[in-house]
């Protein structure tokens, strides 16, 4: 598999592998003497294995990690360990091995690409940190809705996000993550286990209650409507948007800005390219407000750069300080 994905990565003129590993404390060792400008790890490598890698990687060279591992097929909770470690992107690697493995060899080498852009950072999500503690709300929310947008090195910053909205939350919190199809199920189950609000995949007709986090699935572009002068609604559309599809952070967020007007609060989170930036000026153009992670915690300051730079964006904050900045809001 080494070699295979040796050749893979060497046929581009762009990209030079430096160095092959057998297992993860031999990874740690060559990242260390290497100081190459992108990892690409497995998840099950013996003894030592991939989570082990990524979190010393962090301490001693840190370094844009991708993980390409079949784990996934079965269990994306290591994943999402590593991801909260500090790597930077996954890909699920075809569970044949390696008769598959060059069908994936154009989106491994564009993958790998854009992973080396990226300012790798550990997001440590304390289980016991989490704000399981009702909020004093006035009788009327100032706010009815949150609308969140991420791409990579989303998960983290989603996961550190709600994990900081209380308990008794007062509006519904509606999410565009950038993610393959089977990751989105598990992990919306991750964050409904370490939350205390309810999370689940948004399904056609379901209505936004407060309380309520749902996420965009990955194989259709999610957006709202509202009935007349009643309840908004789950949706879906067929519409293709230029930046990016299944699931659209702007079509979930134009729509918003329409269903919800001058309610709406539009956050947008680390990532590459401009997806969510047209949607968050929507959002603000309503009279809503808008919120962008700062460049000190974005694992890829692309998408947050982009509103905060169109004037898209009201306030750009460090990811520790959206969740209570989004509470006072309310």
């Amino acid at each position: 598999m080494r070699l295979l994905l040796t050749d893979l990565l060497s046929k581009d003129d762009e990209i030079n592998v430096v160095g092959s590993a057998v297992d993860g404390k031999e990874a740690v060792k060559l990242s260390k003497e290497l100081r190459p400008d992108v990892v690409l790890m497995d998840m099950n490598m013996g003894e030592y294995d991939g989570l082990y890698a990524v979190e010393r990687i962090m301490k001693v060279h840190p370094v844009p990690i991708l993980i390409l591992s079949s784990v996934g097929n079965t269990n994306l909770d290591p994943i999402f360990d590593a991801l909260e470690l500090g790597a930077v992107d996954y890909i699920n690697k075809p569970q044949k091995g390696g008769s598959k493995v060059r069908e994936i060899g154009a989106h491994l080498v564009s993958t790998v690409k854009r992973v080396s852009r990226a300012k790798p950072k550990a997001t440590k999500i304390e289980k016991d940190g989490v704000n399981k503690l009702s909020h004093t709300f006035d009788s009327k929310a100032l706010y009815h809705a949150i609308i969140i947008g991420a791409s990579t090195g989303g998960p983290t910053a989603v996961e550190k996000v709600i994990t900081s909205l209380p308990a008794n939350l007062n509006v519904p919190v509606l999410i565009g993550q950038h993610m393959p199809t089977n990751f989105i199920k598990s992990f919306s189950a991750r964050l409904d286990y370490i939350s205390p609000l309810k999370v689940v995949v948004g399904k056609k007709g379901m209505i936004p209650k407060p309380g309520m986090v749902i996420i965009a699935p990955g194989d259709t572009n999610m957006i709202l409507k509202r009935e007349g002068s009643g309840n908004v609604k789950i949706g879906f559309s067929d519409e293709v948007y230029r930046e990016y599809n299944n699931p659209s952070i702007n079509a979930l967020m134009t729509t918003a800005a329409k269903a919800y007007g001058e309610k709406a609060i539009g956050v947008l989170l680390t990532g590459m390219g401009k997806d969510g930036v047209k949607g968050l000026q929507e959002i603000k153009n309503s009279g809503g407000k808008t919120i962008a992670q700062d460049e000190a915690s974005s694992v890829i300051y692309g998408m947050p750069k982009l509103a905060f730079e169109s004037g898209a964006a009201d306030t750009v904050l460090n990811i520790k300080e959206i969740g209570g900045y989004l509470v006072n809001c309310l």
